[in-house]
């Protein structure tokens, strides 16, 4: 096992390296470099994490992080309230936005359908959907979920349920501009805004697979 001969150091760096993607030598680096820099930088990006971590809303409406109950997109009277773009988690909120191509509001279900792993229909925000599409004048939704097994098992739940409904609302999804197991955090914003651009009425998004 690695010595180190500060402790100090070596708490630091096993706390790095607990984070997602960031391996042993990147946490050294990273360690290392918050070393160098000054005490008032390394208080200032504390306190940003602290406060973000202990002060962080998630809104009541679509599940986006927020600074308040509501989020700033769904408090938006520019947004199309209409228009209602389904996504597996917040890091695709941030990638469609990014692309600056859609001007609807979200909903974040903060996962997918996966018996595999223990994920039904009652461990992602599913009912709070469904409570949306009855409650709210939604003239589409849009499925903007992964294109994997598990993306297309919640998207096909969802257009069911939305088929049993008394007046149901139109159902699309992104066009597979995507390759198959694509994450939208990973694609370009060019594609990721033709796929919005460009997508399919749900039905023929199944006939083509």
């Amino acid at each position: 096992m690695q010595e180190y001969s500060s402790k100090l150091l070596e708490n630091a760096i096993n706390q790095i390296a607990k984070l997602p993607g960031i391996g042993r030598r990147t946490a050294i680096r990273l360690a290392l470099h918050f070393l160098k820099q000054s005490s008032d930088d390394v208080s200032a990006f504390v306190s940003a994490i602290t406060a973000m971590c202990n002060e962080v809303f998630y809104c009541s409406s679509c599940h986006n992080i927020s600074d308040s109950e509501i989020c700033e997109i769904c408090r938006n009277t520019q947004r199309n309230k209409s228009l209602i773009c389904v996504v597996q988690d917040i890091r695709d909120v941030i990638a469609i936005e990014n692309t600056h191509a859609y001007q609807g509001v979200y909903h974040v279900l903060g996962g997918v359908i996966s018996p595999m792993n223990g994920i039904g229909i009652e461990e992602i925000n599913l009912q709070s959907l469904f409570e949306r599409l009855t409650n709210e004048s939604v003239e589409e939704l849009v499925l903007a979920l992964p294109s994997t097994t598990e993306g297309d098992t919640t998207g096909y739940y969802i257009y069911k349920y939305v088929q049993s409904m008394e007046n149901p609302v139109k159902v699309t999804v992104i066009a597979r501009g995507l390759s198959v197991g694509d994450e939208l955090e990973y694609v370009d914003e060019i594609t990721l805004s033709r796929s919005l651009l460009n997508r399919l009425d749900f039905e023929l998004s199944i006939l083509k697979k």
